[in-house]
C-alpha cells in the first residue's frame, strides 16, 4: 500500500483512544446489579431509576459534558440547552437498560422498525458474508431483532480483546443460547478469523469509529468539520475484498427503535491499483452515514470524550 504521510495520522495517545483510558461505566458489576433489578422490577419501574442515574452522570462528569456540548451543536445545527445534554444522557442509559431485555430476547416489548433489511435479506440469499461497520451511536443490541425475520442469518462481532472479554461474559451471564461469535482484535488469528466467517457467509459485525493509540487515521467530513477515522477497519475490507454494510439501532424514546442498515462499498472488484481510492470513498461513505444518523436522532451519539481533538467553532462557542 502507498504511504499517504499527508493524510494519515498516528499518536501514542490521540483523543481518539481517549475511551480506551477512561472506566468503562457499564462495567460489569453496574450491568449485573441491572439485570436483577430490571427483571424483577420490570422495564417501566427500571426506567424510574433512570433518570437518578442519568442526572449523576449529567452532573458530575465534565469532561462529558465538554464533549457532549463540542458535538450537540454540530448534530442540532443551533446551540444546544441544558435539555439537549439530559436527553444524550439519558439515551444512553436507556440503552444499556434495554440491553439487559434485548439480550434476554424481550424483543416484544419494544417497537422496532427495520431500514434496509432487503439489503440484508439479499446477502444472506446470496451465500456470500460481508462486514457490517457500525459506531458507538444508538444500540448495538437491538440489531439482533433482525435475526426475528433472517432466520438463515449468521453473525460474528470483531472488538478489542477487553471489550470481547466483558460481552462474552454478559451474554453468558445473561442469555448463553444467544452468544455469537466473538473475534479478539489485535490476536494473531483475528484476520484469518474473519475472513472464516465471511467465506461462511456470516455477517461480521465491526464498531469502525474508535481506534487505539498507535492506529493509522485518516480525516474524513463529519458534521461540518474534520473527524479522524481509523483507517484499519477499512484495510481490512480491502484486504478480505469484502463488502461493507453501515448498520445502527437509533433510539428514540420510549420503547421506540430503528434499525438501519446502508451499503457502503464492495472491494470484492477492486484492483490492487485502485485499493487507497476505494478506501478513502468508503470512509466518506460511512462517515456520511453516521452523519445521517446523528441529524436523525441526536441524542445517540455515545463517544462522550473529546472526538474531534479540538472543540472547533462550533464546540468553543458552547464551551464553559
Amino acid at each position: 500500500m502507498s504511504a499517504r504521510p499527508t493524510s494519515e495520522r498516528a499518536a501514542s495517545v490521540p483523543a481518539s483512544a481517549e475511551w480506551a483510558r477512561q472506566p468503562e461505566r457499564s462495567n460489569m458489576a453496574m450491568l449485573r446489579l441491572m439485570a436483577w433489578l430490571s427483571l424483577r422490577l420490570g422495564r417501566p419501574a427500571g426506567r424510574v431509576v433512570l433518570h437518578l442515574i442519568a442526572a449523576y452522570f449529567f452532573l458530575f462528569a465534565p469532561s462529558a459534558r465538554r464533549a457532549s456540548r463540542a458535538y450537540l451543536p454540530r448534530a442540532l445545527g443551533r446551540p444546544a440547552r441544558i435539555g439537549d445534554g439530559y436527553r444524550q444522557v439519558f439515551s444512553f442509559a436507556a440503552t444499556i437498560h434495554d440491553r439487559v431485555y434485548l439480550l434476554k430476547d424481550r424483543f416484544d416489548l419494544f417497537d422496532i422498525r427495520i431500514e434496509g433489511e432487503a439489503l440484508i435479506r439479499d446477502q444472506i440469499a446470496s451465500g456470500e458474508g460481508a462486514l457490517l461497520f457500525g459506531a458507538h451511536v444508538g444500540s448495538f443490541e437491538v440489531i439482533r431483532a433482525i435475526g426475528r425475520t433472517q432466520p438463515g442469518l449468521k453473525v460474528a462481532l470483531a472488538m478489542f480483546e477487553d471489550n470481547a472479554r466483558r460481552i462474552n461474559t454478559l451474554l453468558a451471564a445473561l442469555n448463553p443460547s444467544a452468544s455469537p461469535e466473538v473475534i479478539a482484535l489485535g490476536k494473531l488469528d483475528a484476520m484469518l478469523r474473519i475472513h472464516a466467517r465471511i467465506e461462511d457467509g456470516a455477517l461480521v459485525g465491526v464498531l469502525a469509529d474508535r481506534s487505539l493509540g498507535d492506529e493509522m487515521r485518516r480525516p474524513v467530513k463529519l458534521l461540518g468539520t474534520t473527524a479522524d477515522l481509523p483507517i484499519g477497519p477499512f484495510r481490512m475490507a480491502a484486504m478480505l475484498g469484502a463488502r461493507i454494510i453501515f448498520m445502527a439501532g437509533l433510539y428514540h424514546g420510549g420503547n421506540r427503535y430503528t434499525i438501519r442498515f446502508e451499503p457502503i462499498a464492495d472491494f470484492s472488484a477492486v484492483g490492487r491499483h485502485d485499493r487507497e481510492a476505494a478506501i478513502d470513498a468508503a470512509m466518506q461513505a460511512y462517515a456520511a452515514a453516521l452523519e445521517r444518523c446523528c441529524h436523525d436522532a441526536p441524542s445517540n451519539w455515545f463517544n462522550f470524550f473529546d472526538f474531534w481533538n479540538d472543540f472547533g467553532p462550533t464546540g468553543s462557542a458552547q464551551s464553559r
